[in-house]
């Protein structure tokens, strides 16, 4: 079990909106660089990575394409 990365979004909120349909699906997520991504004011200099289980991984991308 090891977290994958999922997707790469230029701001905290957009990857918070993709863990929180992720999460309404049963699929835990986690974010990372967001913090990083805040210092340098959000404009997609360093992005948030959006993270979760490498045995999710398939069944998130699916969720996400069907809920863009």
């Amino acid at each position: 079990m090891s977290l994958v990365e999922l997707g790469r979004y230029p701001t905290r909120v957009d990857a918070e909106l993709a863990r929180l349909a992720l999460g309404a699906g049963g699929i835990e997520a986690i974010i990372l660089d967001a913090e990083a991504n805040s210092f340098f004011g959000g404009g997609g200099l360093i992005w948030v990575r959006l993270m979760v289980l490498d045995e999710d991984l398939d069944d998130a991308r699916e969720l996400l394409a069907a809920n863009p």
